[in-house]
């Protein structure tokens, strides 16, 4: 039997199609109207009231834009506006993976990061549904969560950014200590002593994952990111992660977050990174096609190349969307 993890994303409240796809349920459109954002504060007009009861009876109503006009707080207009610009996006496509893949691709517009975030963290609960290797199921938490870099003791750790963010004082261990967290707060780095015991605290995000070169975790982000890459574009590839960048011919390439895409366009202007810059480099990654045909005749035979770092503040952000845009696929579909 299989073990479960991330129920806070909602997989379990949706549908699949034939193709193993997430198809969006009335319940899981209910849950963002259970938002802060959304749920109407003891103050809220009769309109807010009326609209946010009237979706709770049926979330898929159309809803106007004179719906919303009519909502007196610029905020919740704007809140309203935002949403039912998400939910029309999750409606008008077959699929969770579909909506994603569109939004990625044809600009997300106003859609808030969060929203986006969530989308990548249910879809990787679906694409990785079965998965029992618990250094894949951490790494994966980067698609779609914020990670803080740290040195210590001569290895480079990833703890959640927004676990960290819950300081207090009196730390009680180094570790928490570094990382910032209160006493109160539990955070370890995976090992395999304790690796089970993620699947009960699969849902805290609060176990650091050692990311330094040559460790079991990178090649566990490979694993992710080929999961990831057959998940939405039904194309399987290797992903092998190297400890060298140097003599790496960039003819491909693909930033994993921001700051490697600014590292990646240095080297291929052949320009030499500094110190500093090599330092932010976390992962480097060779991407291998399984059918050389999927690929633009200009770089077939060539490899392709993944870098990942982190910013100038020590924090990573990974952005999933620069795999489904990114690479030299001869011809890219639309999931459905």
């Amino acid at each position: 039997m299989n073990k479960d993890f991330w129920l806070s994303c909602g997989h379990h409240l949706l549908d699949r199609d034939a193709g193993g796809g997430l198809i969006v349920s009335d319940e899981f459109l209910k849950v963002y109207l259970a938002r802060p954002e959304l749920a109407p504060p003891p103050d809220a007009s009769a309109a807010e009231r009326a609209l946010h009861a009237s979706l709770l009876a049926d979330p898929r109503r159309t809803v106007t834009q004179e719906d919303i006009a009519v909502i007196p707080d610029a905020d919740a207009r704007e809140n309203w506006e935002l949403m039912i610009a998400f939910r029309d996006q999750l409606l008008r496509h077959p699929t969770i993976e579909a909506t994603y893949a569109s939004l990625v691709r044809e600009g997300a517009g106003r859609t808030p990061p969060l929203f986006l975030n969530q989308l990548v963290h249910v879809i990787l609960r679906n694409a990785l549904d079965g998965c029992d290797d618990v250094y894949v199921l951490r790494a994966s938490e980067m698609f779609f969560r914020e990670q803080r870099l740290t040195v210590h003791e001569q290895s480079l750790i990833a703890a959640d950014e927004e676990t960290i963010a819950g300081i207090g004082e009196a730390p009680l261990s180094p570790l928490v200590s570094m990382l910032g967290l209160p006493a109160a707060s539990e955070i370890d780095v995976l090992t395999d002593d304790n690796a089970q015991t993620y699947w009960e605290r699969s849902d805290l995000f609060d176990m650091a994952l050692d990311m330094t070169a040559g460790r079991r975790s990178l090649a566990a982000l490979g694993e992710v990111i080929a999961a990831w890459i057959f998940h939405m574009m039904s194309i399987e590839v290797d992903v092998e992660p190297l400890t060298e960048i140097r003599d790496v011919n960039l003819t491909w390439y693909v930033g994993l977050d921001a700051e490697a895409t600014r590292i990646g366009d240095a080297l291929w202007n052949g320009e030499e990174l500094d110190e500093a810059a090599r330092s932010r480099i976390i992962g480097l990654y060779r991407l291998t096609f399984r059918d050389p045909g999927v690929v633009t005749e200009n770089v077939r035979g060539e490899p392709i190349y993944l870098l990942l770092a982190m910013s100038p503040d020590r924090v990573l952000r990974v952005k999933p969307q620069n795999l489904v845009t990114g690479l030299p696929i001869r011809h890219l579909e639309s999931v459905t």
